[in-house]
């Protein structure tokens, strides 16, 4: 919420716009590009590494089980099926190893663009007896510099003085300028982003190589990605069920000794492979990673894959008003003329009171008279033997003298008693209007004139927050989602009301403290549920930092940024439904592939047990439902669909399962049907397949 004076809109052209994505996205091509997938290979190698593979159990099982076969196959240089099994047990490997390579080369290509807008600059800081040219790696906390138009922003920190405007098109990919300006919420700049125009002074707040930009690089790269609760549970399951097949293999030799059917190591070893969940275990550390990439190319960035999992529980949102729900200044939406005035008369005096007023407000009454009106734009030059008359606070009026004639606009009771003052009236509809429009949450501003010692009331001016383009239906789409939207606001509760119902929130908060914000936080995590909050004012960082989700703004200061564990460039509250939606997505694209690894074990047991034992057993032949050629291409076949079908999920893993809101139970029913049916049928069609092209080869049918 802000509670600075107001500010200019975000960017000259009109409010933010989502959709938009850093250039780096640009770099993220598709998944089977052969550029990336050579680029990701050396990375994929040195993955084998055993003390990197340990962190993954069920991948660091079969490169054991790799190791050991291939050292089997030596002794016996001319055992074609030892090598043949050794050689799919390493591509295993190597492919688990390269999904996630892939998965970290795509967020690499977006940090090398983003790395490329990093640039060496020479910063003007402020001494006490005047400036002084220093490099931008020399600058300390708090240390005060000056930027003019063409300047580069030698580091992070928040504009103490002037308003100027600037290009962050190296950070949000978006070329249309934004404003920053000292005392507001939109006060902190990015280093590396230009100074297009005007002058003004900033205070460093963050030290050489510790960054927005610097962060947002190592966030990108997924160097510092750590595994979420829900990735940590995962592995325990998928550790704990390659122990017990593990223990099973182990304790079947010696019942195949006994029945006369001993397996050879190498079997054995196949057998546990296509036992164990491979294909999640292989594919579990990409899907994380193309999480967090999905956001960064919607130009978010998380600080945490914890951040991005909660998002997908999120069941209440919290959105500060002002500059998230609205663009933060009040604008004039009408005029309406009193009886006797005609509309054209009521625009030119607002016109011509405006002309001196330099504040936002006082610009869209100049943009409404201009442009709704169609009377043309003048400057004050053009106002001959004018005298204005600024706005104060004590008179809470601004306006004009010129000749006989005085124009006056401002607040409802100032206005109508200078009127009063000269003798005026003012009519009872016109005070009914002022009524109408502060019911519905507006201001109301009075415009009247005098003229040879006569005053009256020419109209009102409607100012109103503007809600900005597409809220309602935003919403909705987040009610069908399941998620409750409150509105946080500092303004009186009949104001926040006609906001809030403009909008379509379901619910508000009206002069809310940030003492309000985290209790009414607290509360709702209390009962269970997962909050999200967007913000990006120095009084929403303790509320920002209580979330679940916490998400500021760019335009926001640097506390909003710093306390919360995402931050929107494009400054679009809005944005979270996509990033609750990349949340879901996540969680549901990992129970997927689980359901679908653990169902494809079933067909491996129909390829492999039969060829195992059905020598010694011969009524189990009855299990070879599919008919395989032998015992050796039934085991092969296994175990090469075990390795391709990692490759043929990578895309999935990467992409994401397509998130529709659907309840709970719809949505468990689909995965099921599609992920855990499909994980019992294409092992069946895929090892047949295969199974008929290795009975094509001499010695092996």
């Amino acid at each position: 919420m802000s509670t600075s004076t107001p500010v200019r809109p975000e960017t000259a052209s009109g409010p933010p716009r989502s959709g938009r994505s850093v250039p780096g996205a640009r770099a993220a091509r598709g998944v089977f590009d052969p550029r990336l997938l050579w680029a990701s290979l050396p990375e994929a190698f040195r993955k084998l590494d055993p003390r990197l593979m340990i962190s993954a159990p069920v991948m660091f099982v079969v490169e054991i089980g790799s190791v050991l076969t291939t050292v089997l196959a030596a002794t016996d240089p001319g055992d074609w099926f030892g090598w043949t099994i050794a050689a799919w047990l390493w591509l295993t490997v190597l492919f688990a190893s390269l999904s996630e390579a892939v998965a970290e080369g795509r967020g690499r290509a977006q940090a090398d663009s983003l790395r490329r807008a990093r640039t060496d600059t020479v910063a003007r800081r402020l001494t006490r007896g005047g400036e002084e040219r220093v490099p931008g790696t020399a600058l300390a906390v708090g240390d005060r510099v000056v930027c003019e138009a063409g300047d580069v922003i030698p580091g992070d920190g928040d504009v103490v003085e002037g308003v100027a405007s600037v290009d962050e098109s190296a950070i949000t990919g978006e070329s249309a300028p934004v404003i920053r300006e000292s005392g507001g919420d939109r006060s902190a700049v990015t280093g590396g982003t230009r100074v297009l125009s005007d002058r003004i002074v900033v205070r460093v707040t963050a030290r050489p190589g510790d960054t927005f930009l610097d962060r947002m690089i190592s966030l990108v790269e997924g160097a510092a990605r750590q595994k979420t609760p829900n990735e940590i549970a995962l592995n325990i399951l998928l550790a704990s069920l390659t122990i017990v097949f593990l223990l099973a293999v182990v304790t079947l030799q010696p019942f195949a000794v006994y029945a006369g059917a001993e397996q050879s190591l190498v079997v054995l070893t196949a057998l546990l492979v296509c036992l164990i969940p491979t294909t999640i275990g292989a594919l579990l550390s990409a899907i994380g990673i193309a999480g967090m990439d999905r956001l960064v190319q919607r130009n978010v960035l998380a600080t945490s894959g914890r951040a991005v999992e909660a998002a997908g529980d999120v069941s209440t949102l919290l959105l500060d008003k002002t500059g998230t729900i609205t663009y933060g200044n009040r604008q004039a939406a009408e005029f309406r003329p009193a009886a006797g005035v005609r509309e054209a008369d009521l625009a030119d005096a607002v016109l011509l009171s405006s002309l001196a007023d330099e504040t936002p407000e006082g610009r869209s009454v100049v943009a409404l008279a201009t442009g709704r009106h169609g009377l043309a734009a003048r400057g004050r030059d053009e106002v001959p033997d004018a005298v204005w008359v600024p706005f104060t606070a004590q008179t809470r009026m601004s306006g004009v003298d010129t000749g006989t004639r005085r124009v006056r606009k401002g607040a409802a009771g100032a206005v109508t008693a200078w009127v009063t003052g000269l003798g005026g009236t003012v009519p009872g509809a016109v005070l009914g209007a002022v009524e109408a429009i502060s019911g519905q949450g507006g201001t109301p501003l009075l415009v009247a004139e005098e003229r040879a010692g006569a005053a009256r009331v020419l109209g009102v001016i409607h100012l109103k927050d503007v809600v900005k383009d597409g809220m309602r239906e935003r919403f909705a789409e987040l009610r069908r989602m399941g998620i409750r939207t409150v509105m946080i606001t500092g303004d009186n509760a009949r104001t926040a009301e006609a906001i809030a119902a403009e909008a379509g929130v379901d619910d508000f908060l009206a002069e809310a403290t940030p003492e309000d914000k985290m209790a009414l936080i607290k509360r709702e995590q209390a009962g269970g549920r997962l909050v999200a909050m967007t913000g990006d004012g120095t009084n929403d960082a303790p509320a920002l930092a209580q979330a679940d989700v916490g998400v500021a703004m760019n335009t926001g200061t640097s506390a909003a940024k710093e306390a919360a564990n995402m931050v929107d460039l494009d400054s679009d509250p809005t944005k979270l439904i996509d990033i609750v939606q990349i949340g879901k997505q996540l969680l549901i694209t990992r129970g997927a592939l689980t359901t679908f690894s653990l169902a494809n074990d079933v067909a491996k047991y129909f390829a492999i047990i039969p060829a195992m034992f059905a020598a010694a057993y011969p009524g189990l032949d009855h299990l070879n439902i599919m008919g395989l050629a032998s015992p050796e291409s039934a085991i092969l076949a296994a175990v090469i669909f075990n390795a391709l079908i990692i490759v043929a999920l990578v895309p999935l893993a990467l992409r994401g399962v397509t998130y529709r809101p659907l309840g709970a139970d719809r949505m468990l029913r689909r995965n099921l049907g599609r992920y855990g049916i499909g994980g019992l049928i294409a092992p069946f069609i895929g090892i047949k397949l295969i199974d008929l092209l290795l009975s094509l080869i001499p010695g092996i049918g």
